[in-house]
């Protein structure tokens, strides 16, 4: 499959593709939302069942997972689980425990409480993330190595394309542009990498499910029609 057919494929896919008529109707209403300032674009769907979680910047465990959970001083109680495909673990004592979408942190502090409720006094409870198995960001366009890619931990928007093996001789490095699901909603950021590699703006987190195409110079594309219905936003806006 060519660069040109998988950029369309994704459009497609994300709900991105542009209507016939131009000016404010380049995308269709409520399909897509941008933004252009780094610290605008928030977490994902997929990093928690709801807004109330603290530490989005953490890495949040997902379904497939493998876990090490370990509760000092009781070796009894210590296991390797795997998250299901509904995000739960089952442990000794407390049962089902929900651990899709949440910290590591959250996820110690929930074990601990529950074990405290009828069993335990002050446990300290370890969780530790043996395999990541759920986190996977999917980069195109003209980058070296097009490809769906694990992220383990925290991974910027440079690094993520670092996995791609960088870019390709012809890439427009000002028009790198990230899909992602937020409140049920599609929306798109678009970034300029050589402003972040100069240290001008932040380099944006990226998450689990994004999907980063980075735009070729030459004749106009799909793509290069939901470039230009980006610039210029700030905060997110319906287009």
């Amino acid at each position: 499959m060519n660069t040109c057919l998988r950029l369309l494929l994704i459009l497609c896919l994300t709900g991105a593709l542009v209507g016939c008529g131009g000016g404010s109707q380049g995308i269709r209403s409520g399909s897509a939302q941008a933004v252009t300032a780094t610290s605008e674009l928030p977490a994902p769907d997929t990093t928690a069942e709801s807004g109330a979680y603290l530490g989005a910047s953490d890495y949040r465990v997902g379904p497939l997972d493998l876990l090490e959970i370990s509760v000092f001083q009781v070796e009894d109680l210590n296991r390797s689980v795997r998250i299901n495909s509904s995000g739960l673990i089952s442990l000794p004592l407390i049962g089902t425990v929900q651990a899709g979408g949440r910290t590591i942190a959250e996820l110690e502090a929930d074990i601990a409480a529950k074990l405290e409720a009828g069993y335990l006094q002050a446990p300290q409870v370890s969780v530790f993330v043996k395999e990541f198995s759920s986190q996977r960001v999917t980069v195109e366009g003209a980058v070296k190595q097009p490809g769906i890619f694990p992220i383990t931990g925290r991974t910027s928007l440079l690094q993520a394309i670092a996995l791609a093996k960088g870019f390709e001789e012809l890439a427009e490095e000002r028009s790198v542009v990230v899909f992602r699901t937020i409140k049920g909603q599609r929306m798109a950021a678009m970034f300029d990498i050589r402003a972040i590699r100069a240290g001008a703006v932040a380099d944006p987190q990226i998450y689990g499910d994004d999907i980063i195409v980075v735009d070729r110079s030459g004749p106009r594309s799909a793509l290069k029609t939901v470039i230009d219905s980006l610039r210029g936003f700030v905060g997110f806006r319906v287009l």
